[in-house]
């Protein structure tokens, strides 16, 4: 499907991409949280969380997302950061309205994205889940761009880890209700849908 945002060089790279058996996706800008740990347990990972992050609120760019899950957001940068910036939050990817991705955890790590959540009475998400982050907020479309590569990552962490199928791909509000709305009424969930059966042709 071609993109009215063509990607420099990320469209055709998003066919290629690999997980390493170190849970590192490739091509993918690596930049290591603190905030993860070991999956307890050794759970199998089979459910996939996609969330919606913008800092500040509704304004996309900038180092800001990055600062926060690498714990560095500093209070003094904006009135809302002084009301998250203790937080000790991460997700495995972000993927950025122009389509970059950026790895923050490996995907055999627990990244600390969901919180307080549960999945078909299954408690504490984050041990068996893959968290992927799109720069967006609820009230706005997300890019073309995201969805694109959004769906080759998918289907690669599909391959890869096979307990995730097409009805364990959920948003953050299935699983945190009432606590959390992202990624909001404007993530199209049929043009996911499209380009995941796309992609595995």
């Amino acid at each position: 499907m071609a993109s009215d945002h063509p990607l420099p060089g990320a469209t055709d790279s998003a066919s290629s991409f690999s997980i390493h058996e170190s849970g590192w996706l490739t091509p993918a800008r690596h930049c290591l949280s603190p905030h993860c740990d070991a999956r307890p347990g050794n759970p199998t990972i089979d459910l996939l969380v996609i969330h919606g992050i913008s800092l500040p609120p509704g304004k996309f760019g900038g180092p800001w997302i990055e600062k926060l899950f690498l714990g560095e957001l500093p209070p003094a940068a904006d009135p809302y950061f002084a009301t998250i910036a203790h937080l000790r939050v991460s997700a495995h990817l972000l993927i950025r309205r122009d389509g970059e991705v950026v790895q923050y955890v490996p995907f055999t790590q627990r990244a600390w994205h969901a919180g307080e959540s549960a999945f078909e009475g299954r408690e504490r998400c984050n041990d068996f889940s893959i968290g992927i982050e799109l720069e967006g907020a609820d009230e706005v479309p997300y890019a073309e761009p995201q969805y694109l590569v959004l769906a080759r990552i998918i289907q690669k962490i599909m391959q890869t880890y096979p307990g995730i199928t097409r009805t364990r791909i959920v948003g953050h509000s299935d699983i945190a209700p009432g606590r959390k709305t992202d990624p909001g009424e404007y993530f199209d969930w049929p043009k996911l849908s499209s380009l995941l059966k796309l992609t595995a042709r």
